[in-house]
């Protein structure tokens, strides 16, 4: 394999294993119902679809990168038109928002309540008596805080101390309340649930932890409608062989592990968890297979993957599915961006955020790395999926990264 790229990569120093507990086929075993079961995904994939303004996000081909790679395909799906909130959060967030909803009314008014109704504005004044919390980066709040306002109920986010401005800001225009918290995101996701506990409110998290595990997993769900768009997408010959996919609390990583080998069973593609080399607990638990915490004592330009706790449905998932895992350095970012908005490989200019091309970043540069590249099955025949989670979901790091603004770029 090679890579032209005018700006290097092969100088990033990237750690690789591979996870030898991986099931190496046969389908999705029942075992891991609990954790994720199809039916869950299916029903995330019917709502969401009824959704206004819902449609799939493109699937774009990078036919030069390929060509560089010397592989047989490279698609990039692209979240940063999705639902307008610029990342593929929308999907998990706001679904698990309306779940909760719809399970506290049921209760409450003792007979079934339908998303329908619930979506429409009938139970407004139920809904308006509940509020959700949660902690984050940026991208699952302002997905929880749109939720919260298009379902009509009251929502608490809260961020750490290097979550940006911008980012503060656009979760306060969905009317959500945001507290900053001192620390990290995990410290952030500790207040949320202490404070949610003392007042009566509810965590839509994205993350599980021991006791809380039903919400996370409606999120989720939502995730995996990507792997069904994907599919519907590209024609049965021409199906990825390998999917690579940016880690965080391993959520994302987990949904699409999962749908992919519900969906496909022995043809699932290989998956390959790209994460930041300062915030590796899914790297870590990997190598010790386990979950293993990391204390994060420097944030990753990659924000919504600067996560130190590893979810633990999603790592039942993973430790069982997921084929390799790798770390990245901060400096792959820039140039990723900067060559997708300048038309990677000929394509169209694409707007990738920070945390959004992680996959890329990884992709190209395994490929300057002839050893870890075969060491990941990477040959002539392989076909690569990246989901592209993010745009410009903070405009001034993107513009700082770039040089160029997002609408610049497009235009």
């Amino acid at each position: 394999m090679r890579i032209t790229q005018s700006e290097p990569y092969v100088s990033a120093a990237m750690r690789h294993v591979h996870n030898a507990q991986a099931n190496g086929g046969g389908n999705w075993p029942e075992a891991l119902d609990p954790v994720l079961e199809p039916s869950l995904i299916d029903d995330a994939v019917d709502e969401i679809r009824r959704w206004p303004g819902y449609r799939p996000t493109p699937l774009i081909a990078l036919k030069g990168l390929s060509d560089e790679l010397g592989v047989a395909g490279v698609w990039y799906k692209d979240e940063a038109t999705r639902f307008g909130l610029g990342s593929f959060k929308a999907l998990g967030g706001a679904y698990a928002v309306l779940c909760l909803l719809r399970q506290i009314l049921t209760s409450k008014l003792g007979k079934s309540v339908g998303t329908e109704a619930i979506r429409s504005g009938e139970y407004r004044t139920e809904t308006r008596e509940v509020t959700v919390a949660t902690a984050t980066d940026g991208n699952h709040g302002r997905s929880v805080a749109w939720g919260a306002q298009q379902f009509g109920c009251r929502c608490m986010i809260y961020i750490h101390a290097e979550v940006s401005a911008v980012r503060k800001q656009a979760m306060e225009a969905y009317g959500a309340t945001v507290v900053r918290v001192n620390g990290n995101y995990d410290e952030s996701v500790r207040q949320a649930a202490a404070d949610a506990a003392e007042r009566g409110w509810h965590v839509v998290s994205d993350t599980s932890y021991p006791g809380y595990t039903e919400l996370p997993q409606r999120v989720m769900a939502g995730y995996g409608l990507m792997v069904d768009e994907v599919l519907d997408q590209l024609p049965p010959d021409q199906l990825p062989t390998h999917v690579f996919i940016q880690g965080g609390v391993g959520g994302l990583a987990a949904a699409v592990c999962a749908r992919f080998w519900q969906r496909l069973g022995d043809h699932r593609p290989r998956t390959v968890i790209a994460e930041p080399d300062q915030a590796d607990c899914l790297y870590r638990s990997a190598l010790h297979q386990k979950p293993v915490a990391v204390h994060i004592t420097e944030e990753s330009i990659m924000a919504g993957l600067s996560c130190g706790e590893v979810s633990q449905l999603a790592w039942n998932v993973l430790h069982h599915g997921a084929n390799d895992f790798i770390t990245i350095e901060d400096s792959l970012i820039g140039p990723t961006m900067r060559a997708l908005a300048e038309g990677l490989g000929g394509a169209a200019p694409i707007v990738g955020g920070e945390s959004g091309v992680a996959g890329l970043a990884a992709l190209i540069a395994v490929g300057a790395d002839p050893s870890l590249a075969a060491a990941l099955g990477l040959d002539s025949g392989s076909r690569i999926l990246l989901l592209g989670t993010e745009g410009a979901t903070d405009p001034e790091i993107y513009r700082d990264l770039v040089g160029r603004a997002a609408e610049t770029v497009l235009g």
